[in-house]
């Protein structure tokens, strides 16, 4: 009687490397009823972003996508039915290419663009479109949600753990030195670096324009942000109300602004992106997630840009430009106290963030690669960029990328 043979040992891929080939975002808009998107579906958002990073990129074949991975905080109505899957069939990829949705609220994309690289880097897939959007004209954050009692019946959370703004009001309690004079000149500076980056033509080429349709005024054409309020003041804003605590720090003018928008990004292993002739704008290098006291949330980039650092074998002191989500400007303090960075380091933001440009929680994670990308480009003296967002309910991520125009000699000048 014959034994029978040995089964062949599998082929393990070998890690590769994965890169950011391009990134576009839709203009922001205010969500509020007369807003820029009141009558526009948010899954159509996402549609334009896909196709335009399909229409910018021809030399590559639709088929070869491999995944299609879009992020929503609100998954129901026209942000639910698996957004990547409905996404990808809206916006014309083929029926072979599959699609997921995902969910870690602000992060949404981030984890979008982390998972799906995660599976490039194995050598499972070889393209693939990761991505977020949020409506939250259409959808208020937490509308609807059912939070299990036990939260507050068995104190896993503080009772105001689950507003926002609260936990900022926080950050200001536990930390003294986060002023509301630094967080108010803060906010200002933002608008300021937003509008001189819309002014020297750095915010526009990275938009695709969305045709829009009003029951009342008819058709339009959204091609400019929204929410950002040049010639704001510290002035202006100093008087401005408290609204999440009686005499409290956080306004309306150190805070993102709600806002409705979507953003996606195509991703590929670096050989595949050479095969096919497309463009490398980053190199991921790592990328981490870390969680904190849900009632200081905004303290979740700290430890999440620590363990990327450390897994990357990188100190904050290799790190020449921060693009950090200004959920509000009091969390943003926060990180470059724990880092030793100055409020007014030329190296964060420097084309502003949220508090101008808006913050449509699942996107915007993919809004700060696409700013790191132009960053690179305009700084080959720079080696290595950081995204970094706080997360709801207590969490934070960070993603470390290399900048492919890094220059030595530029770099030693």
């Amino acid at each position: 009687m014959s034994s029978p043979s040995r089964p062949a040992d599998a082929q393990v891929p070998a890690a590769r490397r994965v890169v950011f080939v391009d990134g576009v975002r839709t203009p922001f808009g205010r969500a509020r009823k007369d807003g820029l998107y009141a009558h526009t579906r948010a899954d159509d958002l996402a549609v334009k972003t896909v196709r335009e990073l399909l229409r910018r990129h021809p030399q590559l074949p639709p088929e070869r996508v491999d995944d299609v991975a879009l992020a929503a905080t609100t998954q129901q109505g026209d942000q639910g039915l698996t957004l990547g899957r409905t996404v990808a069939m809206l916006a014309g990829l083929p029926p072979t290419v599959p699609g997921f949705a995902i969910d870690r609220m602000c992060a949404g994309a981030m984890t979008a663009v982390t998972t799906t690289a995660a599976a490039i880097g194995f050598g499972a897939q070889d393209v693939t479109i990761a991505g977020g959007v949020e409506h939250m004209g259409h959808h208020p954050m937490g509308f609807d949600a059912d939070p299990n009692p036990r939260f507050l019946a068995e104190r896993i959370v503080a009772a105001d753990a689950l507003n926002m703004g609260v936990t900022a009001e926080n950050l200001h309690d536990r930390f003294p030195a986060l002023t509301r004079e630094r967080a108010d000149a803060y906010g200002v500076a933002s608008q300021e670096k937003y509008a001189a980056a819309l002014a020297s033509g750095r915010i526009e080429p990275d938009l695709v324009p969305v045709a829009l349709r009003d029951p009342e005024q008819g058709w339009g054409l959204a091609t400019a942000d929204e929410p950002p309020r040049p010639g704001t003041t510290v002035e202006a804003i100093a008087g401005l109300p408290t609204p999440f605590r009686p005499g409290g720090r956080v306004t309306a003018g150190t805070s993102a602004p709600l806002t409705d928008g979507a953003a996606s990004c195509l991703l590929a292993a670096e050989d595949v992106a050479v095969e096919l002739g497309l463009p490398v704008r980053m190199r991921l290098v790592s990328f981490a997630y870390a969680g904190v006291e849900p009632e200081v949330m905004g303290l979740g980039p700290v430890p999440a840009t620590r363990k990327a650092l450390d897994r990357a074998g990188l100190t904050v002191d290799d790190i020449g430009l921060f693009e950090v989500n200004e959920a509000f400007a009091v969390q943003v303090l926060s990180f470059l106290d724990a880092f030793g960075i100055a409020d007014d380091d030329p190296r964060v933001n420097p084309y502003g963030g949220a508090i101008a440009v808006g913050h449509p929680l699942a996107s915007s994670g993919v809004r700060l690669m696409v700013q790191l990308a132009r960053q690179f480009a305009e700084h080959p003296e720079v080696r290595y960029g950081i995204t970094t967002m706080c997360v709801g309910l207590g969490q934070g991520g960070t993603v470390i990328w290399e900048n492919p125009h890094y220059d030595v000699q530029e770099a030693d000048r």
